[in-house]
């Protein structure tokens, strides 16, 4: 897979020295073509979406309508008024955590791996006394516990909602969510799904595996920033209050009577992102032209790669299951003795090789396990074995020097 041509961040050199950029999970580099429908936007008919009768407001609306029908075939939705438009993921988990009409009996059930995003919200539910609020712990390698979670799910009856990742963005360990989804259902539960880091990388039905809630973000997926998206059954985001509130969420007010207009216009409050909107369709579109099971094997391929150098170097620990298969395009590491920030500093500065350090979001697992902070480096579509390559003999470079 050639597609480094696409990314215009990729075809540049800084400081004479090619960009090896290993930090996906955090943000994807957006291709060529995202750009220039962003920028179709601003030059060709920058109006306001949904409002004004004018050409301008008509081609924005035409586009945003387009935009929504592609994500909606894109995750497989039957209607597209099944996918709201929010900033990010957390907008939409927290979309969910404020909306969804809990009662102080409930609980909500989340995994201890999950990014701040889906967890704090509960969080603050249970100290405000909205509803309750539980972990499901891992096995020791970070994979799920199915049988523990079928047994605490049978045994524990006020559990209203499973809301839990997809794809750790620590360790790129899928769960698996149908039978997690499966079991959810069969003991009356609502799952929502954190699809930040499996919607980028790899096929997802919400129709086929009966997903609830689906939150992701733009950003990860070659989209812009700042665009998101929740996915949701009809009946169930029709149940939902509404988030936020204002300009284009009501059909009409009267003193203090308020008619809101149905999904998704109830939860798209104030003027869009119509440029990051109608981008986000286009970058659905440049994936699925690829095609999102080839690009998962793809990522498969590199990682195992990535993972048969790391092996190589003495004192590292791999976070996460031992099996690069079932990490997908993430390869956490600790170096022993050497501070990951350190790494990544001189990687960035001497071979402008880009990853990420620290906790990642997962500060109550890294507390948790009493693990430093890690080097991450998260592949993506446009990475090759060069890219890993480089990588491996830069990090091998400062180990080497740390050692003299």
């Amino acid at each position: 897979m050639n597609l480094k041509k696409d990314f215009p961040c990729l075809n540049q050199e800084i400081d004479g020295m090619p960009v090896v950029y290993l930090d996906s999970a955090c943000m994807s580099l957006k291709p060529q073509c995202v750009i220039d429908k962003m920028v179709e936007y601003y030059t060709q008919y920058s109006g306001c979406g949904g409002r004004s009768a004018h050409k301008f407001s008509s081609r924005t609306t035409e586009e945003v309508a387009k935009a929504r029908e592609n994500i909606s075939a894109f995750i497989g939705a039957k209607n597209p008024n099944q996918v709201i438009f929010t900033k990010n993921t957390t907008e939409s988990i927290n979309l969910v955590a404020k909306s969804f009409k809990f009662k102080p009996e409930d609980i909500v059930l989340t995994t201890d791996k999950e990014h701040n995003s889906n967890l704090i919200p509960w969080i603050l539910m249970s100290k405000n006394k909205i509803a309750g609020y539980k972990k499901i712990e891992s096995k020791t390698d970070g994979t799920f516990d199915i049988e523990k979670f079928k047994e605490l799910m049978e045994n524990e009856k006020n559990i209203k909602l499973v809301a839990l990742n997809h794809v750790s963005n620590i360790d790129g360990y899928k769960n698996p969510v149908d039978d997690i989804i499966q079991i959810a259902h069969d003991n009356n539960a609502v799952v929502l799904l954190d699809g930040a880091q499996s919607i980028p990388h790899t096929k997802v039905d919400v129709e086929k595996s009966d997903i609830d809630f689906l939150a992701f973000s733009g950003h990860k997926m070659c989209g812009p920033t700042g665009t998101g998206v929740l996915y949701g059954k009809e009946e169930l985001l029709n149940e939902l209050n509404p988030f936020i509130v204002g300009g284009d969420t009501v059909e009409t007010v009267d003193d203090d009577e308020i008619t809101f207009l149905e999904i998704p216009e109830k939860f798209e409050a104030g003027l869009q992102d119509y440029a990051g909107i109608i981008g986000l369709g286009e970058a659905a579109n440049y994936l699925s032209n690829i095609g999102m099971e080839k690009i998962e094997k793809y990522l498969n391929d590199l990682n195992l790669h990535l993972d048969e150098k790391i092996k190589q170097l003495e004192n590292i620990k791999i976070i996460g299951p031992n099996d690069p298969k079932k990490r997908s395009g993430i390869t956490n590491i600790v170096v022993e003795d050497i501070n990951s920030h350190e790494i990544a500093v001189y990687l960035d500065e001497v071979k402008n090789i880009m990853v990420r350090d620290g906790a990642h979001c997962m500060h109550s697992w890294y507390n948790k396990t009493k693990t430093k902070a890690s080097l991450r480096a998260s592949l993506y579509l446009y990475n090759d074995k060069t890219d890993i390559d480089a990588y491996f003999d830069g990090l091998k470079e400062y180990i080497d020097l740390i050692k003299i």
